[in-house]
């Protein structure tokens, strides 16, 4: 297959880093939400904005890491990197030498820390909390890597990262959800140790059928078993 005439080719040593992401970030997180919503096949469902994702993500003053809603860049480099820094959560060496790698939105998803670095991918997580374990814990919402790049072992680099983190902080689990149509998620989730749970289902009050209970709350205080 022919390399695109745009595209960007990667060969010999590649060197990746997982870093915590800022608001000069968010058009390359915007941008890769929407190409996660078109691989799920829910385009239907993504409203974000630019103006949403640098408010909730990137509030001010800036909360803690970990410990709210936690956006984390992957970054791809054709030379080597700096140490690492505090922003740095993982980093990973490729070696494309036997197989050059052709990425034709590199220019497009050109890092903003510079360098000749690309954005790959980016992770969203954030705390929950397991009444059964009395511990809190992690929840991924997101993971994604671009297409060029996975089967790379990228996507086990960030996902090892983040439970490592978990780890760290004492925390009692990470979990996320997989589409039960997406085997190779689904095995590759197994491979690295994750129980997938069939018994359980998701369920969600969105849009319409949330805004309907605006004002709902019960006025008196009295305390009432849940219906």
């Amino acid at each position: 297959m022919a390399t695109p005439a745009n595209a960007t080719t990667f060969s010999g040593e590649v060197w990746a880093e997982l870093r915590l992401a800022d608001a000069s970030d968010v058009p390359h997180i915007h941008a890769l939400i929407h190409q996660m919503a078109e691989f799920e096949l829910l385009t239907d469902l993504f409203a974000a904005t630019h103006e949403l994702l640098t408010s909730t993500l990137f509030p001010s003053p800036p909360r803690p890491p970990f410990t709210s809603f936690t956006a984390l860049i992957l970054d791809l480099s054709p030379s080597p990197l700096p140490a690492s820094g505090p922003s740095t959560i993982a980093s990973h060496h490729l070696d494309l030498s036997a197989s050059p790698l052709a990425d034709p939105e590199a220019a497009a998803f050109a890092s903003p820390r510079g360098g000749g670095r690309v954005t790959a991918g980016f992770v969203i997580c954030f705390p929950n909390y397991s009444t059964f374990l009395s511990k809190p814990g992690l929840y991924v919402e997101d993971i994604f890597v671009r297409a060029p790049w996975r089967r790379r072992g990228l996507g086990r680099m960030m996902l090892s990262a983040v439970a490592g983190k978990a780890a760290e902080l004492g925390m009692g689990r990470v979990e996320w959800c997989v589409l039960d149509w997406n085997k190779n998620a689904i095995d590759f989730y197994e491979g690295m140790g994750a129980e997938v749970l069939p018994q359980w289902r998701i369920c969600r009050l969105t849009g319409a059928a949330l805004d309907k209970y605006k004002g709902n709350q019960e006025e008196g205080g009295g305390s009432k078993a849940a219906e």
